[in-house]
């Protein structure tokens, strides 16, 4: 029997189409496309929704079966609330099966207004649609051929602006401004890429770096990669920043900073691997069917660690860390200094002439409150707080704060290391990418947006070389200490780990070695885009006049 009384069909299906036109609206006011571009960005998706909603007499089903449009359009509403623009990227979709429960949960009680909003908007529409199924509310013919003249209507026009206002380039617009076109395409890149890194084993097993030694030490060498996390060189004291978060690292004078690093990628699981992999961004694709860093140490007879302050990721990092011989993820919970006591124990008990460590960091990823203990809360009030612009202060400081923490953390392993008297030892870190803080008054926060800044690229590194190491690689230690300027990229993290090493292969790059004289200054910096092509670092991925000032004040060239 249908009913249409007390239970209306139309209503249902207006409030579906209202709902899922949400983002599609905001989308349109945020991407500041041409007008072309955003009036068929509108239009396409109103006649889709429409049509949709006049596929099925049944409304229930009918928007029970648009669960994936429901999902998506909630997915872009929170992120356009965290990062102010751009649709859900292919990044986001592979952050999703990535992140841990733990990180997962400290961000979602932290962006609550915009998880309730969504809440309030879908949960009644799907509560609603669950009513109209089980009492088989139907949509009557008069409705539904309403809904379905003005969808054809909008898809005509939207159709024809596009054709019209962008002559040749329709494929590329709907392929990367029409929500949610854009979004399913990204949804899909993100499956192939699954897929890619869970064969990873397989397409990289026969794979062999033919590495060997330049120079011959015959002391024990200890080789410490530290890999950070969402550490920008923007809040380092280290780099001119006005507050005290490096007061430890700024009183030695046996460390070398790299001022001018920039990432390749603004997310975790893609910049980790490519710094733990030789390929470089023009490559990226090789990176599935190449070992890393762990597999060349072990090809020239180290005893190779990878420590991890973070859960195992499902992601391209767990692959590269297993090729270690010593694999150690440490309990949740744990500061970052956890993970020297490990070291320490494995210096201590390992006979090993050679040995390499990945240091892992959780660093300064959010929530800031958590990755260091009280005693490092410098800059209060420091709470932990919900993300937003009235609270940024509190972020603010805890951010420093965990700054802070990591000066205190890097100074610990190099005590330590320097305790190593009859070894030969050296020290590399960088952070995987930089964070956002709602810098310049904007609504920017945390990082992985789909249209990178200043702020999430530019990243803080430094080496540090023991006197052993100063004696015997002289020339490493000056090329280092001259390329504290060089404009270099996380690609430079493995080539100068090797470097470091003494290592020869044909799949070395000593151009951009940060220990070599002869490294190329002549050379594009690249990043890795979401579609992981390589591109300059320009406005097509949010590199404006305005962030371009801010890498020139850092000291950062650009071309």
């Amino acid at each position: 029997m249908t009913i249409t009384s007390k239970y209306s069909a139309t209503k249902l299906s207006v409030a579906f189409v209202a709902a899922l036109m949400l983002p599609v609206i905001a989308l349109a006011y945020t991407e500041q496309n041409p007008f072309w571009v955003t009036l068929s960005s509108i239009l396409l998706p109103l006649g889709g929704y429409s049509l949709w909603a006049a596929l099925s007499a049944r409304s229930g089903r009918m928007v029970w079966a648009a669960g994936v449009f429901v999902f998506l359009s909630a997915f872009q509403i929170v992120l356009l609330y965290l990062f102010g623009d751009s649709v859900i990227a292919t990044d986001m979709f592979l952050n999703l099966i990535t992140t841990n429960a733990g990180e997962a949960s400290e961000l979602l009680s932290n962006i609550f207004p915009s998880v309730i909003f969504v809440c309030l908007v879908y949960i009644p529409l799907l509560w609603k649609a669950s009513v109209h199924l089980a009492h088989k509310v139907e949509l009557s013919d008069r409705a539904r051929r309403g809904f379905a003249t003005t969808g054809f209507i909008a898809l005509v026009a939207g159709v024809a602006t596009l054709n019209i206002g962008e002559r040749g380039g329709a494929r590329e617009i709907l392929r990367d401004e029409v929500f949610p076109i854009n979004a399913c395409y990204n949804f899909g890149l993100s499956i192939s890429e699954a897929i890619k890194i869970n064969n990873f084993e397989r397409t990289s097993k026969d794979f062999v770096y033919n590495v060997s030694r330049e120079r011959a030490v015959p002391q024990r060498e200890i080789y410490v990669l530290v890999i950070g996390e969402a550490s920008r060189a923007a809040n380092w004291q280290l780099y001119g920043y006005e507050r005290r978060t490096n007061p430890k690292l700024m009183a030695r004078d046996d460390i070398f900073p790299f001022r001018a690093m920039t990432t390749l990628s603004n997310t975790t699981h893609k910049s980790v691997p490519l710094m733990l992999s030789s390929v470089a961004a023009t490559e990226h694709d090789m990176i599935y069917r190449r070992k890393g860093l762990l597999a060349m140490f072990n090809e020239a007879g180290f005893e190779t660690y990878f420590i991890s302050n973070q859960s195992p990721q499902g992601a391209m990092i767990d692959y590269l860390a297993a090729d270690a011989e010593n694999v150690i993820y440490l309990d949740a919970g744990q500061y970052d200094a956890a993970m020297i006591k490990a070291m320490e124990s494995a210096i201590k008990d390992n006979p090993a002439q050679k040995m390499l460590f990945v240091l892992h960091t959780y660093g300064s990823h959010y929530s800031y409150q958590h990755r260091y203990p009280r005693e490092f809360a410098r800059y209060t009030p420091d709470d932990d707080v919900a993300i937003s612009k009235k609270n940024i202060e509190q972020m603010r400081n805890a951010y420093d704060n965990s700054i802070l923490y990591t000066d205190y953390f890097l100074n610990e392993v190099i005590e330590m290391l320097g305790g190593q008297a009859d070894a030969c030892c050296a020290m590399f870190y960088c952070s995987d990418h930089g964070e956002d803080l709602m810098d310049n008054g904007n609504g920017n926060f945390l990082h992985s947006s789909p249209k990178t800044t200043y702020y999430q690229t530019h990243v803080a590194s430094l080496a540090w070389f023991s006197p052993l190491y100063r004696n015997l690689f002289a020339d490493k230690v000056e090329a280092a200490r001259k390329n504290a300027f060089a404009p270099s990229t996380t690609h430079s993290v493995f080539h100068t780990m090797a470097d470091i090493a003494s290592m020869k292969s044909p799949y070395m790059e000593y151009s951009v070695s940060l220990v070599n004289a002869g490294f190329d200054y002549s050379a594009k910096r690249m990043y890795v885009d979401d579609h992981n092509n390589a591109v300059a670092l320009d406005r097509n991925i949010g590199i404006d006049a305005m962030q371009r000032d801010l890498f020139r004040k850092a000291g950062v060239p650009m071309p």
